[in-house]
C-alpha cells in the first residue's frame, strides 16, 4: 500500500500556507491544535451556503427544499427565537425525529450563538424531564410524539416556551407556522468561536444522561477533519498510482441518504455539515428501513450512505439489492461502531462503484478522532485509521503514563475538537478530560503507520447498533424494583446490533420476578434500546472478586454462549 505516499501528502497539506495548515491555539488555558484557515464559527459556514441557493438541499419524503428556502425559514427562525429574548450563550432544546425542521432549526441557533440541545427521540418521559431541567431551554421544539411526553409533566413544560412542530398546538404552545413567519434578514451576531454550538447527551455512569458542550471551534475543526481525510487519501492514491480526478470535469455535488438521527454527531457533525459545506442534497428517512433506503438510492441517485455497520450490511443482504441501481453509490461504510473486516471486503466486492469508509470517534470530540477509507481501508480493514490533524494522541496505562509505541493501553486525545466538558457535572468533566486530554475508554494500540487498532472497551459499555448503553445506568434502574437483590448488566454478541444488552439478576428470598417484569418495570424508565433483551435470574448470588466488585466478565464469557444459543 501506499503509506509513504501518505505520509508524504499529509505533511504538504498541513504545511505553512496550505489549505489545511494546523495552529496552536489558546484555548481554555490549553494550547491545542487547529486549522488556520478553518471559519471562525458555524455561522459563518452556514452562510456561505447562501451560494447554492438554487440547490435543492433537503429531501424528506414528497417534501423538497432548495438552500434558498432553507437560509429564509433559519433566519425567520432566528429571528423569532431572539423576539423571544433568546440571546447568545442560552438554549434551545430540539426534540423530534429526523424532520427537515430539525436542520433548520440548528442551524438557526449555532447562527446567534445559542446552544442547541439534542433530544434522543428515543427517550421517555422520566429521561426527557431530567434533560429538559439539566440543560434548562429557554424554548423546546417538538414533534407530536414528543411534546405529548413533555407535556406529561407539567412543571416541566412551564420551564420553557413550547413550540409544536408538524403537529396541532395545544393552547399555550405556539404554532410552527408563527415561528417561520416571522421573517427578516439573519440576525447580525458576533459569535464566539468558543462558545456551545450545541448539547449533545451521552449515555451516564451513574444513571443520569450527561450533556457533552460541543463548542463551534470544535465542530468546524471536525467538519474540516472530514475535508482533510477525503483529500490526504486521494491525493496519496493519485501520487502512487499517477492516476487522479480529471482537473477539467465538473466536481460532482455529493448526495447523502442521512440514516441515523440528528441529535447524534453521526448524523449531524459529520454528515449534515460536510454536505451543506458542499453544498450537497440530503436524503432524510423517517425511519431506517433497508428496502426504503435502496429505492431512494435509485430513485435520489444517492453518493454517499454512512450509517452504523448493521445498516450497510442489511443494505448488501436485502433481496432486492441486486434489483435496484446503486451505480451513483461512491461510499458505503459510517461510524459509531467499528466495521468488521468481512464487511469492509463485502462493500469493496459487492458494490461496484462505492469504497467503504469510516470514522472512529465520540460525542465528546465532536465527530471523528481518526477516518479511514478506500484502498488503505482494504488493505486494514481492522484499523480505524489513523488520528486526524487536531489531535495528539497518546495510549496510557492505568496508572495516565504513556505506554511504548505499538504497545497497547487506553488511548487518550488532545485538541480543539474536544468538549468544554458536560453540563452540571464538573466530577464528570474532571474524570474524563486531564489537562486537555480526553480519556476514551478505548484500549487501542498504534501501528508503525500511525494507523490506530481498537481492540477493548475499557468503560463499561455496550455499544448496541451504534447506540452507547452504560451498564450501571441500566443496574441502577433494575435495582429500583423492590424484588431485585443483585443485577449484573453486560453486552453480548450480536450479529446484527454488534451487542445486545443483558442482565444476570438475583431476586431477594421470597420474591418472584419474571422476564417480562423486569422489562414492564424498565419501560417508564430507560429508552427501549437500553432495556437488555437477554435476562437471567440466578439461583445464587453473583461472583464477586475479592474487592466486592462483581465478575463481570467471567458472568458475560459463560452466560454468553447460552445467548448465542
Amino acid at each position: 500500500m501506499h503509506y509513504k505516499e501518505l505520509k508524504t501528502a499529509w505533511a504538504e497539506l498541513i504545511a505553512p500556507g496550505a489549505m489545511f495548515e494546523i495552529e496552536e491555539v489558546e484555548v481554555r488555558g490549553q494550547k491545542l491544535r487547529s486549522y488556520k484557515n478553518q471559519p471562525p464559527n458555524i455561522r459563518a459556514l452556514w452562510m456561505s451556503t447562501a451560494q447554492y441557493a438554487d440547490r435543492e438541499y433537503i429531501v424528506y419524503q414528497d417534501e423538497r427544499l432548495t438552500y434558498a428556502q432553507a437560509h429564509a425559514q433559519v433566519s425567520a427562525v432566528a429571528n423569532w427565537l431572539m423576539a423571544q429574548g433568546v440571546k447568545p450563550g442560552d438554549r434551545v432544546a430540539i426534540a423530534m425525529r429526523n424532520y427537515p425542521e430539525w436542520m433548520l432549526i440548528y442551524w438557526a441557533c449555532v447562527c446567534i450563538g445559542v446552544a442547541a440541545v439534542g433530544m434522543n427521540a428515543w427517550w421517555v418521559t422520566e429521561e426527557m424531564e431530567f434533560a429538559l431541567k439539566d440543560s434548562a431551554p429557554k424554548v423546546v421544539f417538538a414533534d407530536a410524539d414528543r411534546l405529548a411526553r413533555i407535556m406529561e409533566r407539567p412543571e416541566t413544560a412551564a420551564r420553557s416556551k413550547l413550540v409544536a412542530v408538524r403537529t396541532e398546538a395545544p393552547a399555550g404552545v405556539t404554532p410552527w407556522s408563527e415561528v417561520i413567519a416571522h421573517g427578516g434578514a439573519m440576525p447580525d451576531v458576533a459569535v464566539d468561536p468558543d462558545a456551545d454550538a450545541c448539547i449533545f447527551y451521552t449515555s451516564g455512569t451513574t444513571g443520569f444522561p450527561k450533556g457533552a458542550q460541543l463548542t463551534q471551534r470544535g465542530c468546524v475543526a471536525n467538519l474540516f477533519n472530514i475535508m482533510f481525510s477525503g483529500q490526504v487519501g486521494a491525493l496519496a492514491t493519485a501520487r502512487a498510482t499517477g492516476v487522479g480526478p480529471d482537473p477539467s470535469a465538473p466536481i460532482p455535488t455529493p448526495i447523502a441518504l442521512v440514516t441515523t438521527p440528528l441529535f447524534h454527531v453521526t448524523a449531524n457533525n459529520c454528515g449534515a455539515y460536510a454536505i451543506s459545506a458542499a453544498g450537497g442534497k440530503m436524503i432524510l428517512m423517517y425511519r431506517w428501513d433497508a428496502g426504503e433506503a435502496l429505492k431512494l438510492i435509485e430513485r435520489e441517485r444517492v453518493s454517499v450512505m454512512s450509517g452504523v455497520p448493521v445498516m450497510a450490511r442489511e443494505l448488501l443482504n436485502h433481496p432486492d439489492f441486486d434489483a435496484i441501481d446503486t451505480s451513483s453509490l461512491m461510499s458505503l461504510g459510517g461510524g459509531g461502531a467499528q466495521l468488521q473486516p468481512d464487511l469492509v471486503a463485502r462493500i469493496d466486492s459487492q458494490v461496484a462503484t462505492a469504497r467503504p469508509n469510516t470514522g472512529y470517534g465520540m460525542t465528546e470530540t465532536c465527530g471523528i478522532i481518526t477516518a479511514v477509507s478506500a484502498d488503505f481501508f482494504v488493505d486494514k480493514p481492522s484499523s480505524v485509521g489513523p488520528a486526524m490533524p487536531t489531535f495528539e494522541t497518546k495510549c496510557v496505562d492505568d496508572d495516565g503514563k504513556t505506554v511504548p509505541a505499538g504497545e497497547i493501553g487506553e488511548l487518550w486525545v488532545k485538541g480543539s475538537p474536544v468538549i468544554k466538558g458536560y453540563i452540571n457535572r464538573p466530577e464528570a468533566t474532571a474524570d474524563s478530560i486531564t489537562d486537555g486530554w480526553l480519556h476514551t475508554g478505548d484500549v487501542a494500540r498504534v501501528d508503525e503507520d500511525g494507523f490506530i487498532f481498537i481492540v477493548d472497551r475499557k468503560k463499561d459499555m455496550v455499544l448496541r447498533g451504534g447506540e452507547n448503553v452504560y451498564c450501571a445506568e441500566v443496574e441502577a434502574s433494575v435495582y429500583q424494583h423492590e424484588a431485585v437483590a443483585e443485577c449484573c448488566v453486560f453486552g453480548v454478541p450480536d450479529a446484527r446490533l454488534g451487542e445486545e444488552v443483558a442482565a444476570a439478576i438475583v431476586l431477594k428470598p421470597g420474591q418472584k420476578l419474571d422476564a417480562e417484569g423486569v422489562r414492564a418495570h424498565l419501560a417508564t424508565r430507560l429508552s427501549r434500546h437500553k432495556i437488555p433483551h437477554y435476562i437471567w435470574f440466578l439461583s445464587t448470588p453473583i461472583p464477586r472478586n475479592a474487592s466486592g466488585k462483581f465478575l463481570k466478565r467471567d458472568l458475560r464469557e459463560t452466560l454468553k454462549l447460552e445467548a448465542a444459543a
